[in-house]
């Protein structure tokens, strides 16, 4: 694979907040593991980049256990810091991430779902972990911007500046990573992580979901009481939002857990800093108060697992089963005694409950040590699912071959 990096780009000053960054992470009773069938002929393994210092080397996608039927490959192994993704319509991945400070294009020209080239876009940008596409252009989320790439299809050699879309979002790094997606609105939705681990927030922006119109305008806050979301999706047949949420640390290692949530309208209150999952009252922040006060989660999902992309299934190249559930991105643990996450799970959806939590795709955790970290999932036209991984700078495909 090639690799070209075209455009830099300077940033503005990084103001830190007065709380340490916290690693993203989330919750309820892991379960068993499912035990799996093929994968994919193609056991290439992921080549290390000496500048990121990726692993070296990663190892064969042989360890990735699937359902029956389901494989695996490499869809681009030299993605340093691959997290959210999103598609072009003219089937270009756009790649962010959070420390590298770049935005990728992904590109498989032959079609063949395998790139043959990944080109850097923008760099020096801080922590464009967001990427929408709307209108022919490229939406990216930096801590506190806004930006936006206009006909960055057809610029890929020569990128243009970008326009600022927004540019007062709170500067704290704690939390300040965005996944940002435009909605059935028409609007960008663009979350605002607590500044710290666990405190009542100092402006009512923080721990919210905010929504803008694409050039920026009217910005609303439609839901609070969210610690730190990064991943969202909107329900094929209600419309709802639904988003992950990570719960808090220091409460140990079983509580609170991750959440898979559902907006039904706007101005819910999911319950931060005072109620944690469905029935975990704060132990600082949860004193007077009942957690039937909040809207719960409709899964509790494992806990510290650091629950990061979600989609809602859409295509129909799974089995019946799988469609219109939600998948997951496990990033993985960072301080729990024993790892758990690095992972992909699967919710199943009947009409707006979900009813299961089964993993769907695990390997990159061997023991106690693990050598990828899944971060968001992507489908793609043709019905597969894109994983992405910021650990071992990759993007994986996941298909289904048959029984």
């Amino acid at each position: 694979m090639i690799r070209a990096t075209i455009a830099t780009l300077s940033i503005a000053a990084v103001l830190t907040a007065g709380c340490p960054q916290q690693p993203e992470q989330s919750a309820a009773a892991e379960p068993e593991p499912v035990r799996i069938a093929q994968v994919d002929g193609d056991t290439q393994l992921a080549q290390a980049n000496p500048e990121n210092a990726l692993p070296e080397p990663t190892p064969p996608l042989d360890q990735i256990v699937l359902p029956d039927g389901f494989g695996i490959h490499y869809y681009a192994s030299d993605v340093p810091g691959a997290r959210s993704m999103t598609f072009s319509p003219g089937g270009i991945l756009y790649v962010g991430t959070r420390d590298e400070g770049n935005v990728y294009a992904v590109l498989d020209r032959d079609g063949d779902h395998r790139a043959e080239q990944v080109v850097t876009i923008a760099s020096g940008l801080r922590m464009p972990n967001g990427v929408a596409w709307r209108d022919g252009s490229l939406y990216v989320a930096e801590v506190s911007r806004i930006l936006r790439y206009d006909d960055i299809d057809n610029r890929l050699d020569n990128p243009p500046e970008p326009v600022v879309v927004r540019d007062d979002y709170p500067t704290d790094r704690a939390h300040g990573w965005k996944f940002i997606a435009f909605g059935p609105d028409g609007k960008l939705y663009v979350p605002v992580g607590a500044p710290c681990n666990i405190c009542e927030s100092p402006g009512e922006i923080y721990a919210s979901i905010t929504r803008i119109n694409a050039d920026g305008s009217n910005r609303e806050i439609i839901a609070r009481g969210i610690r730190n979301t990064v991943g969202f999706d909107w329900h094929p047949g209600t419309g709802e939002l639904w988003f992950t949420d990570n719960g808090r640390d220091g409460m140990g290692d079983n509580i609170p857990p991750d959440e898979l949530n559902r907006l039904s309208e706007e101005g819910l209150h999911f319950g931060y800093p005072y109620c944690h999952g469905r029935d975990v009252l704060d132990p600082q922040f949860g004193g007077g108060r009942s957690c039937d006060d909040f809207t719960l989660p409709e899964a509790a999902l494992g806990p510290h697992v650091a629950a990061l992309g979600m989609r809602f299934y859409r295509g129909d190249a799974f089995p019946e089963r799988y469609r219109g559930g939600v998948f997951i991105a496990e990033h993985g643990s960072w301080n729990r005694t024993n790892k758990i996450g690095y992972r992909v799970m699967y919710v199943p959806i009947q009409g707006s409950s979900a009813v299961d939590y089964e993993v769907f795709a695990q390997g990159w955790l061997q023991g106690e040590q693990n050598w990828g970290r899944p971060v968001d999932v992507q489908e793609l036209p043709d019905g597969s699912l894109l994983v992405s991984d910021d650990y071992a700078g990759a993007i994986y495909r996941i298909v289904y071959a048959g029984e």
